[in-house]
């Protein structure tokens, strides 16, 4: 029989439960005084922890707040290398452009599948430490079709949900002959990949692809049983965004430069065949490009949905941090604490198409962050400071900074 456990003397729990959730005034489906039971690895009762069922274990969290563990859902994780230089350039005034992937590309293709798979690890952990439960990564620094298979290979290692981003930037070798490169994306590439992907992503972008070479990689995906997410309208305007609604993706993500029709298209994606596009916002890549953060508010009061994420990667945004996202998008992109966090954990998941992860509801799985701290709003309110008190991923503590009392 699977022992079942309350943790108890929640100060405030985040739900994000459909049944608890008011839109207008409370998006995030709170409890105070709460308490939630885990068993068998996932959510079994939230509610008051006065009306708290017995158990078999009970963990006393002494009025710290809980919420579902973060779902990040734009990674590139399996790289070698490091471009801290280019960083520190940028720093002094050079502008960002996509070019610097090809000296990730470099680096990944001389690396061991060992130190790839040893770099991926040493950052989901980093992650986790964090209160990440849930991480996408993809490939796109290998650009053969044997080193973006490979790269697939060592993702699945660590997470189940992979992306193939074959079309990240065309590679030196077919310099000249873009259309030759898309030809082997979405040919040997595609045949190689597909069986370690679950998603297809396109870089579509002044720089790396257009429109039409992004529609071409990405309905070979489909074709290949892929769902699609575009890297869209980061460094300006571009059909990104709108690519992304005609193919039912599950994301657009970036969504920097957008025109009135872009967020329309977002706004109004779902249709009643399944779900709409999010709108993926990475401010880790604006505040390390200096560039301009995208405009949340402007997407929340169209109604489209809106997820965070890091964009870890060695390149633009070399941070796994969810909590740091959460606070510059309070601070820097008209986001209130509660949709900014709702955006970094059911908005993850809503772009990840899970409804098991982003929140803490009846038959959820147990991934649950425990914060030193009485509320989610210190997550903006207090940056870079260090709140993570455990972490249950699958109902199992595997983080726990500062024991809380045990019975």
């Amino acid at each position: 029989m699977t022992a079942s456990t309350v943790i108890t003397n929640i100060g405030s729990l985040v739900t994000n439960d459909p049944a608890r959730v008011d839109p207008r005034s409370d998006p995030l489906g709170l409890v105070a005084d709460a308490a939630v039971v885990i068993e068998g690895g996932r959510v079994a009762w939230t509610g008051p922890a006065a009306d708290a069922p017995a158990t078999d274990n009970r963990i006393d969290v002494g009025g710290r707040a809980l919420l579902p563990g973060f779902v990040d859902s734009h990674a590139h994780l399996v790289f070698a290398g490091d471009r801290s230089a280019e960083f520190a350039a940028r720093m002094s005034g050079r502008p960002y452009t996509a070019g610097g992937i090809r000296t990730t590309v470099a680096a990944t293709r001389a690396a061991s599948d060992a130190e790839l798979s040893a770099n991926v690890g040493r950052f989901v952990a980093e992650a986790l430490r964090q209160g990440t439960t849930t991480v996408e990564t993809k490939s796109g620094y290998g650009l053969t079709a044997a080193d973006e298979a490979r790269a697939l290979r060592v993702a699945r290692r660590h997470t189940d949900e992979t992306t193939y981003l074959g079309a990240h930037v065309v590679p030196p070798e077919f310099e000249g002959d873009p259309d030759g490169y898309v030809a082997l994306v979405t040919g040997e590439m595609l045949d190689a990949c597909a069986p370690h992907a679950r998603w297809i992503d396109v870089f579509c972008e002044r720089g790396a692809f257009d429109g039409d070479q992004a529609r071409a990689v990405l309905t070979a995906g489909v074709r290949r049983g892929l769902t699609p997410r575009v890297h869209a309208n980061q460094l300006g305007h571009g059909p990104g965004v709108q690519l992304a609604v005609e193919l039912r993706a599950a994301s657009a993500d970036h969504c920097t430069h957008l025109t009135d029709a872009d967020v329309d298209a977002l706004a109004n994606s779902a249709t009643a065949g399944g779900p709409g596009t999010v709108a993926t916002l990475l401010p880790g890549a604006e505040f390390s490009t200096r560039a301009v953060y995208p405009d949340a508010r402007r997407l929340l009061d169209a109604g489209v949905t809106v997820a965070l994420s890091t964009d870890c990667n060695p390149g633009s945004s070399f941070t796994s941090s969810m909590p740091f996202c959460v606070a510059v998008a309070v601070r820097d992109m008209g986001m209130t604490p509660d949709e900014a966090v709702r955006a970094a954990t059911d908005g993850g998941a809503r772009a990840l198409r899970r409804t098991d992860v982003g929140t803490v509801s009846v038959g959820a799985r147990a991934d649950l962050l425990l914060l030193e701290a009485p509320s989610h709003i210190h997550l903006a309110y207090r940056p870079g400071v260090p709140l993570t008190a455990a972490v249950w991923r699958g109902g199992r503590l595997l983080l726990d900074h500062q024991p809380p009392a045990q019975t």
